[in-house]
C-alpha cells in the first residue's frame, strides 16, 4: 500500500465506526469548504486543505512522500524523537521499515487535536443531553486544551524523522473512534448488570487481560463492583476528556456508568457528587485495542507490523 492509501483508510474506517451520522460528518466537510471559500486571499495559505475530506484534524501525515509504497511499519503509541532513532538502529542493523505510524499525535496533528473534540457533544446528546448545551460546554473545554497546547514544542519529532529520512504518519481518533464502537456494541449486548460485571467483561479481552496482568488493567474508580451498573456509556473518542460540568448533565440523562480511557480528579469529583460510576479501562491498553482494530485491515493487504512504545500486536483476523 501507498502512505496515501493508509491514510485514506484510516479516515474511512474512522468515520465507519464515528458516533456522528453520515449526515453530520458531511456536514463537517462541507462547513470546512465554506469556511475557506469565506477566507481572504492572504489568509487561505494558512488553511489545511485535508479538512476537505478528513474530519480529524489530529490525523495526518506528517513526513515523506504520500506515493511512496509501504511493506513494512514501525508502530507505537507513541513515536517520539526516542522511537524515530530507536527506528533509525533498527534499520541499520538491516530492518526493513519504510513508515512511523503513531497513535498519539505530533506536529501538526497535535497542534489540530481541539478540533476533533466537538463529537463529544453529538455523543451526549445522544445519551439525552441537549445538543445547545453539549455546545456550549465543549466549547469553552476546546478553548483549555487549545491554550495548554499553545506552549508544546509540536514538531520535535517530526524533525527527527525528516532529518533521517523516515516517512511519519499518525492515526489518532479514527483508532479511538474504532475502540470506542467495538466497546460500546460489546457492552450493548451483553448488558451488564453490575459494575464488577463491566470489569469481567473487559478482562476478557486480550489487551485488557495483558494489561491487569502487569497491573494497569480495568479499574473502579468511582462506584463499587456491587452497584448496578445502569446505563452504560462509553467515552473513548473525542481527543481527550472532556468538561466536568457535563458529568450533571449526563446523570440527569440516566446515564449510570462511565466506561473510559482515563479520567481526571475533576471530573472523578464531579461522579461522585452526580453518583455517576466510573471504570477505567486502561489509556494505553484501549488505544491497543484501536491500533489493533485498524491495523488489521492493513495485515490482510499484507503490511508486516513491528510494535513499539507500549503497543503489542493482537490479531482479530
Amino acid at each position: 500500500m501507498k502512505i496515501q492509501e493508509i491514510y485514506e483508510l484510516a479516515v474511512k474506517e474512522g468515520m465507519k465506526a464515528d458516533p456522528r451520522s453520515k449526515e453530520e460528518l458531511n456536514r463537517v466537510l462541507r462547513k470546512a469548504k465554506e469556511e475557506y471559500e469565506n477566507l481572504k486571499d492572504d489568509e487561505k495559505e494558512f488553511f489545511d486543505p485535508e479538512k476537505f475530506n478528513n474530519p480529524y484534524s489530529d490525523t495526518r501525515i506528517l513526513v515523506g512522500d504520500p506515493s511512496a509504497e509501504v511493506k513494512s511499519l514501525f508502530c507505537g503509541i507513541d513515536i517520539e524523537v526516542g522511537e524515530v532513532l530507536l527506528a533509525d538502529r533498527l534499520k541499520e542493523k538491516g530492518e526493513n521499515i519504510d513508515l512511523l505510524l503513531a497513535h498519539h499525535p505530533e506536529g501538526k496533528s497535535l497542534v489540530g487535536l481541539p478540533g476533533v473534540m466537538k463529537v463529544q457533544a453529538d455523543i451526549w446528546h445522544r445519551e439525552g443531553v441537549p445538543i445547545n448545551i453539549g455546545d456550549v460546554l465543549i466549547d469553552k473545554r476546546m478553548k483549555e486544551v487549545n491554550r495548554s497546547l499553545m506552549p508544546i514544542n509540536h514538531n520535535r519529532a517530526v524533525d527527527a524523522a525528516k532529518l533521517l529520512g523516515i516517512p511519519f504518519m499518525n492515526v489518532h481518533t479514527p483508532a479511538d473512534n474504532m475502540v470506542n464502537s467495538f466497546l460500546q456494541k460489546s457492552i450493548d449486548e451483553l448488558s451488564p448488570y453490575t459494575v464488577k460485571d463491566v470489569i469481567n467483561f473487559l478482562r476478557k479481552i486480550p489487551e485488557y487481560n495483558a494489561a491487569a496482568k502487569m497491573g494497569a488493567g480495568p479499574t473502579i474508580l468511582v462506584g463499587d463492583g456491587g452497584k448496578r451498573a445502569g446505563r452504560v456509556v462509553v467515552d473513548m473518542t473525542g481527543g481527550t476528556e472532556g468538561p466536568e460540568e457535563v458529568l450533571e448533565k449526563l446523570a440527569n440523562a440516566g446515564v449510570g456508568t462511565i466506561v473510559g480511557m482515563h479520567m481526571g480528579n475533576k471530573l472523578r469529583k464531579k461522579a461522585e457528587k452526580y453518583h455517576i460510576n466510573v471504570v477505567i479501562a486502561g489509556h494505553i491498553a484501549s488505544d491497543n485495542i484501536g491500533l489493533n482494530l485498524f491495523l488489521d485491515k492493513l495485515e490482510e493487504k499484507g503490511i508486516k507490523v513491528i510494535p513499539c512504545s507500549g503497543f503489542a500486536r493482537t490479531s482479530r483476523l
